[in-house]
């Protein structure tokens, strides 16, 4: 995948093979050793060194002096192996006659300017090629890119086993932070100690999964979302990967990741490559608001990043699920409008005899039975009514129980020599299409093309509702292969409908990484609207994705994914967190309720150039109760101020207020358009008049006198400069 701004511009300058290679750029450096004896070593990334000389760095990090033989590691190599005296985990391990290759890299070139090297590299045994790619690029992220080619005449294949980014971390960093989840709660922060010895986090479900690492953070003590020294690593790809870190006692510690590949799945005769994900490295000094910050900044850079408003978004599926009534949704449609919705999604139901989740994947038909006269009648109502028109697919999967299914039973990805039912493995009633077999692919774009040319669809909520089990392609594990297709198939798509906006929902929240964000425009957080819920996943999926990519709706009162009831304005100020919506039948709603929809609208199109361009902030508070997310432009802030469980002091904290220029005054309203949080016993001045003025020094070094929020409650702040 190439889905970073610079990776297309070669470095201008050949290197010698020797010497320091100095990148720095955005406020991070790495510094590489291409002494002799393999490929070069990485000696600092982290902090920036600006213009400080270089020259005594390789001695002042040595172990020892000539002729010192120990038989051990000390600066790691681009690829640590065995042969390098290296006892953690390999940076790469292939295979070769049966057996285990161990390759001897010999560097024949190198070419770098002040942000990006290259380094090629042959191994004369094997016949093949590596080629490594480091850029330091927008928001200080380090990109570390690998590949293998096979370049000899030889006709001896070799296995990849594994091929994966690592970079050396201090010792100091202590703490490990990586992610784990389930269903309608994902993206749970696990913080340990870092381990001793060669640790590996895999996902194996075809899918990142929402128990996912998601990211691996090493830290100096356990982190905080506004101070500290952290490093940290993110694999850009959608299906099996691993983790690893490593701290032995005879070399630095290593962090990394890479694709999890299955026996035999990568073998490279003469002329194949295989490029292995690229792996995102972020470094941060301020704390894990600031590893945020650098990758939002990344990824707002990119060219494929909307840049239109984020539209207030209408899903059907918590007001309809499966009873489709073409009456009903056209009512649905007009209230829609009505309260200021700009974009209204048809869920799950629409195609043919899709009545419930048992049967039909894999016929993109509309199911007239259902809807006489085709879904015209109503995506022409929604567009004349002013908003966008989406649909629900899930084109990655198929139904035994589908016309697809029957006349092409070899399309299913799975393994071939368990052909009987029982031996089949299903999942939530229902199997993969293999992507990769070109009549598949051909088969899911015709009937998807078709739908969006001719309903004028501008959006698409893209689902992916299981794991793959058992993925075999032409005789091989066929994971790889898979997510290569989608990867193909969404970007043909959207080449195909310029405009066209797509949505990464893998039953929630179960695939939301850098990969799939290269070719969709928004990712479904979690399947749980509980609000709650939804404060810590969406502050977590925050991590790596800025607010206007990740879905944020309003559900109905009480949660169909935990039997929570919640205040609307609660779910509201939830809601506003991220790119806003409601998954709601808001037909059913009082009047009371429908002017607070509206009065929402409002408040989202006002608010939204700020949370979905402004710098994440998280204000550290000592009570665990307190949730606090601000979103800081230039001249003015939002912060949501919310509560998941009760206090534990009657005289609640104060909120300081990071980010802001502290030489200027800011007027801070409360804005209530919401609706009004419920209270204790205390309620200072500036919270119940609404309204106060506040320098920036004193909103960032003494704060504001919280008020005794009940459980479960949340109000919105709104900073503007004087």
């Amino acid at each position: 995948m190439q889905n970073v701004d610079t990776t297309d511009v070669e470095p201008t300058e050949e290197r010698d093979m020797g010497g320091l290679i100095h990148l720095e750029a955005n406020g991070v450096a790495v510094v590489l050793d291409a002494g002799p004896g393999g490929l070069p070593s990485v000696l600092h990334w982290g902090a920036p060194l600006g213009g400080a000389r270089l020259t005594g760095l390789a001695a002042a990090v040595s172990r020892q002096s000539s002729p010192g033989t120990l038989d051990a590691a000390w600066q790691l190599s681009l690829s640590p192996q065995e042969g390098d005296g290296w006892t953690g985990r390999p940076g790469m391990q292939l295979r070769r006659h049966g057996v285990q290759h161990h390759p001897r890299w010999h560097v024949r070139s190198i070419a770098a300017d002040t942000s990006t090297c290259a380094i090629i590299a042959d191994d004369e045994a094997s016949g093949l090629r590596f080629e490594a790619r480091l850029t330091v690029e927008r928001g200080g992220v380090v990109w570390v890119a690998h590949t293998l080619r096979h370049t000899g005449a030889d006709a001896v294949a070799v296995e990849v086993e594994w091929l994966e980014a690592t970079m050396p971390v201090p010792t100091t960093a202590d703490t490990l932070t990586t992610f784990d989840g389930r269903w309608t709660r994902e993206k749970r922060p696990v913080t340990t100690p870092l381990p001793a010895g060669s640790t590996v986090r895999q996902s194996r479900r075809g899918r990142p999964g929402h128990d996912s690492p998601t990211m691996l953070i090493a830290s100096e003590s356990r982190p905080l979302w506004g101070a500290g020294r952290s490093w940290s690593t993110h694999l850009a790809w959608s299906s099996d990967s691993s983790y690893r870190v490593d701290r032995v006692t005879d070399a630095v510690t290593l962090i990394g990741a890479g694709e999890l590949l299955r026996p035999g799945e990568i073998v490279l005769g003469p002329g194949d490559e295989y490029a292995a994900p690229r792996a995102a490295f972020v470094h941060s000094s301020s704390g894990l608001d600031g590893l945020a910050e650098r990758v939002h900044s990344w990824m707002r850079a990119r060219p494929q990043h909307p840049r239109t408003p984020r539209p207030l978004v209408l899903n059907t599926w918590e007001a309809v699920y499966f009873d489709h009534d073409p009456a009903r949704l056209d009512a649905l449609a007009e209230r829609a409008a009505d309260v200021g919705i700009e974009r209204f999604v048809l869920d799950d139901g629409w195609f043919l005899g899709r009545r419930d989740d048992t049967t039909s994947l894999g016929d993109w038909v509309v199911d007239r039975s259902v809807w006489p006269d085709g879904l015209t009648p109503l995506a022409d109502r929604v567009h004349a009514l002013g908003m966008q028109f989406g649909l629900w697919f899930e084109p990655e999967m198929v139904s035994l129980d589908s016309d697809v299914a029957r006349a092409h039973p070899e399309w299913l990805l799975h393994d071939p020599g368990h052909l009987r039912h029982d031996e089949r493995v299903s999942w939530r009633s229902q199997y993969v299409l293999d992507l990769a077999v070109p009549g598949a692919y051909d088969h899911v774009c015709g009937q998807i093309s078709t739908l969006v040319s001719s309903l004028g669809i501008d959006f698409i909520k893209w689902d992916h509702n299981r794991d793959l089990v058992e993925s075999v392609h032409e005789g091989r594990p066929g994971g790889h292969a898979q997510m290569l297709a989608v990867y193909r198939l969404i970007a043909e798509l959207k080449e195909r409908h310029p405009g066209l906006e797509i949505e990464s929902c893998s039953s929630g929240g179960a695939r939301t990484d850098l990969g799939i964000l290269d070719v969709c425009d928004r990712v479904w957080a979690s399947d749980s609207n509980d609000p709650v819920e939804r404060q810590d996943i969406q502050r977590w999926t925050g991590l790596l994705l800025p607010p206007e990519l990740v879905g944020a709706h309003v559900g109905p009162t009480t949660s169909h994914s935990s039997g929570r009831t919640t205040a609307l304005s609660y779910r509201m100020a939830t809601s506003l967190m991220g790119s806003a919506g409601f998954e709601w039948d808001i037909l059913s709603c009082d009047d009371e309720e429908t002017a607070a929809i509206r009065r929402f609208g409002d408040l989202y199109r006002e608010l939204r150039p700020v949370i979905h361009a402004g710098s994440v902030v998280h204000p550290d508070l000592r009570d665990p109760a307190w949730r606090v997310t601000g979103f800081v432009a230039e001249e003015e802030a939002v912060v949501i101020v919310a509560t998941v469980a009760s206090l534990e002091d009657a005289r609640a904290e104060r909120l300081r207020m990071p980010g802001l220029d502290e030489s200027r005054t800011y007027r801070v309203r409360v804005r209530r358009e919401i609706g009004d949080a419920a209270y204790g016993w205390i309620a200072p001045e500036w919270f119940t008049a609404g309204e106060i003025e506040l320098s920036g020094a004193v909103l960032a070094q003494v704060g504001l006198q919280l008020p005794t929020l009940w459980p479960v409650q949340a109000f919105v702040l709104h900073v503007t400069a004087v």
